[in-house]
């Protein structure tokens, strides 16, 4: 290029750079005027902050970059200099540039719930692929095409269930002395009836107005809040707070209040975007015959409680008729879910892991509250919900003081559930405890609590934790006519003065004839508000209307068919109703949390791949130990099925893996299984023993390898305390990691 021209094109340069400058200049004074708190954002600047302020950013870069555009169209309308028009696009572009970062930065942090960029979906995906092709759980009846929401566990998967329910029943049932049941899935309609869920065991469904497919409404609003939050990078601060509400109180609308946001929103049909019918309640209970008559109905059971309720009397009988006591349950429960997704997440079958502790309704202190109280970690009162704050970091002991968590015993079970999914592998920062809002809990519950993991969906409940007060028993007493209750007996006996009814069976038989029984039933069930009411309305006027709810109707009750009376009398025990305090566990969710919790991936020795691992505590891991001969030979070969004989005889669950693949291959296999130790036999008299996560070997006598696994594995001893007694091995074995 010639010297002229050089300088030529060097003033245009300066020129152009001076137009930017003062075309950026203005726009830049109009972000300090507007926002002054808000930071510069560059292209590579890796700014933090909330999503509510990176929306605030991100509209205003907006702004900008629409005030520019409109600019270069006014230079390019008016016909002004090329190098003007030039700067100013050049502007634009820089502009235009900033808001791309900030929306890719907002949309990570939407993404992640606000907590950091990362992509949910791709990390889950890897997740499932990985328990899948390793046979942890698949779908079932596979070659069928499957039916949704139905799993089937392979020989990992059924390991680790195995391993987190055994560990369940040491937790609890061992440490707290519980009595074990185990009930019928098919559950008679009376018992069902009785508990209420023939008529309350529902979730609210809308349809498809014409293809008729059914969804669940809750869900669609959820999904279309999430979305928008997630993927809508215009949406204001105001319109995504509006959002976040809309979640944080989901499940505290009424069908009404549900119905109303899905128009709001113009919620439509996923698959059809056709217009969806207003949510109704649809019970999902799976319904079922007793006998080849057909006659006598029954459902799945939704829940294992209640066989546990059932069966009070004799439990209480059993345990000395001393209370508190706690029964417990592990089994298989059924619901029809209208639209299962998320894998173990979302099921028809699933395994409940339930406790039952009753209580004196009067005295629910827990004498080794103490042990927990001093528990902190994340909880999530329903002041807090409501008021669209988040969980925040709580001691136990200050919050049972504070009349957060109703009482001690229900604070003492908060507190084993949380050191018990603490124990599993659960992140103590990913797990939280939230308060029922007052739409959720039932009429009768004094409080309850659910413990919700943090997973790639999401906040997912995974265990409740209510006080049911004396309910469930109440119902069974009245539907069965068997007294459910516990006896408290006096030191010394008491004068009490007691509300009798007693109906004269004479008269209502001549009154009523078929229905003297049911008047009876009613008469005898009155309150005693209800009762001194009668009593005086008789005295009054001789006779009057009374509604029998078993016959539909009302009756005239006149004064010779009743006696209504307070009498003295003397008690020597007192008789009442249990409450009970209910811990339910929903083992699939749990483990499926835990699944996520647990994985990671690292990279191969050659660093063109991630090898995915599963760092399972040994309490849960599905396989202890592997045990590897280095290279395919005889004597080696001989070593391990020694090694092999010993960890049988201690209890250790192990494979032995012969195949002729590289070490390190076999290393990653076992990783990706999440076995914690691997024996790699490379002598007949030593070994070495490999921990997964630190990948650090020690060298260790061949019949020491059983002791030392099952010392570690059990907890007993810790990795880093094993290692101060052994020697330890640097990697030597080719291709090991």
């Amino acid at each position: 290029m010639p010297l002229s021209a050089q300088r030529c094109s060097s003033k245009s340069l300066t020129q152009s750079r001076s137009l930017l400058s003062l075309f950026l200049l203005p726009l830049r004074r109009l972000f300090s005027a507007t926002s002054p708190a808000a930071p510069a954002v560059s292209p590579t600047m890796d700014f933090a902050g909330s999503e509510d302020a990176l929306r605030g950013i991100l509209a205003e870069k907006q702004a900008g970059v629409d005030a520019q555009a409109e600019a270069v169209r006014k230079l390019k309308a008016e016909a002004a200099a090329k190098p003007e028009i030039d700067a100013a696009v050049e502007a634009l572009k820089v502009l235009k540039v900033e808001a791309a970062a900030v929306a890719k930065r907002l949309q990570a942090v939407a993404a992640s719930g606000g907590g950091g960029g990362g992509d949910r979906e791709a990390f889950r995906q890897a997740v499932v692929n990985t328990l899948e092709r390793r046979l942890f759980y698949i779908a079932s009846f596979k070659i069928y095409r499957g039916v949704a929401g139905l799993y089937d566990y392979g020989p990992p998967g059924c390991a680790v269930k195995s391993n987190v329910l055994a560990f369940w029943r040491q937790h609890f049932v061992l440490e707290e002395n519980m009595l074990e049941v185990d009930c019928p899935c098919v559950t008679p309609e009376i018992v069902l009836k009785a508990s209420g869920h023939v008529e309350k065991f529902t979730d609210l469904m809308v349809k498809d107005d014409k293809t008729g497919t059914c969804y669940r409404a809750d869900h669609l609003l959820k999904d279309y809040c999430k979305e928008k939050l997630e993927k809508d990078l215009t949406l204001s601060a105001e319109k995504a707070a509006e959002f976040k509400h809309v979640l944080a109180v989901l499940d505290d609308f009424s069908a009404e209040e549900l119905g109303a946001k899905l128009k709001e929103f113009g919620i439509t049909a996923p698959d059809s975007k056709n217009p969806l019918s207003e949510p109704y309640p649809f019970n999902l209970m799976f319904q079922t015959s007793i006998g080849p008559s057909g006659l006598s109905p029954g459902y799945m059971r939704p829940e294992t409680a209640q066989g546990i309720f059932v069966n009070f009397k004799d439990l209480y009988y059993y345990n000395g008729n001393k209370l508190p006591f706690a029964a417990a349950q592990i089994g298989q429960a059924f619901r029809n879910e209208i639209s299962p997704r998320q894998g173990l997440l979302r099921v028809r079958e699933f395994t409940l892991a339930e406790i039952e502790h009753f209580v004196d309704p009067e005295d629910k202190s827990h004498p080794k509250f103490v042990d927990v109280a001093d528990l902190e970690f994340l909880m999530f009162p329903r002041e807090l919900q409501l008021a669209g704050e988040s969980a925040k970091l709580m001691l136990l002991g200050e919050a049972v003081r504070k009349g957060t968590v109703n009482n001690e015993t229900l604070g003492y079970f908060i507190g084993r559930v949380y050191l018990f999914l603490t124990s599993l592998g659960i992140d103590k920062e990913r797990l939280r405890f939230r308060q029922h809002l007052p739409n959720e809990m039932a009429h009768y519950a004094a409080d309850c609590w659910d413990a919700e993991i943090e997973c790639s969906h999401g906040w997912i409940e995974c265990v409740g934790i209510a006080d049911r007060s004396a309910y469930d028993l109440r119902a069974h007493s009245e539907k069965s006519g068997v007294p459910l209750v516990a006896h408290e007996k006096y030191p010394e006996p008491r004068e009490v003065e007691k509300l009798v009814i007693t109906p004269s069976k004479k008269e209502l038989g001549l009154a009523f004839k078929g229905n003297q029984k049911m008047v009876v039933e009613a008469l005898e069930a009155m309150s005693e508000s209800e009762a001194l009411e009668m009593k005086s309305a008789l005295e009054s006027k001789g006779e009057l209307e009374f509604q029998v709810c078993n016959i539909g109707k009302s009756v005239s009750i006149k004064k010779n068919m009743v006696s209504i009376s307070m009498e003295k009398k003397k008690e020597h025990q007192r008789v009442f109703t249990p409450s009970v305090i209910e811990p339910s566990f929903g083992i699939g969710r749990i483990i499926y949390c835990l699944f996520e919790h647990c994985f990671y991936t690292r990279p191969s020795k050659s660093e063109e791949e991630q090898l995915n691992v599963f760092r399972f505590p040994s309490l849960v891991a599905p396989i202890k130990c592997t045990v590897f001969p280095l290279i395919k030979s005889q004597k080696f070969d001989e070593a391990a099925k020694v090694i092999s004989k010993s960890l049988t005889a201690a209890g250790i669950s192990h494979i032995i893996d012969i195949t002729g693949t590289s070490i390190g291959k076999r290393y990653a296999r076992t990783d990706e299984l999440g076995v914690p130790f691997a024996v790699t036999v490379d002598s007949t008299s030593t070994v070495t023993i490999r921990e997964r996560d630190s990948k650090d070997q020690i060298r260790v006598n061949v019949d020491e390898v059983a002791s030392v696994v099952k010392e570690v594995a059990e907890g007993q001893s810790t990795w880093a305390d094993i290692m101060w007694r052994f020697p330890t091995h640097s990697v030597s074995h080719p291709d090991e990691d």
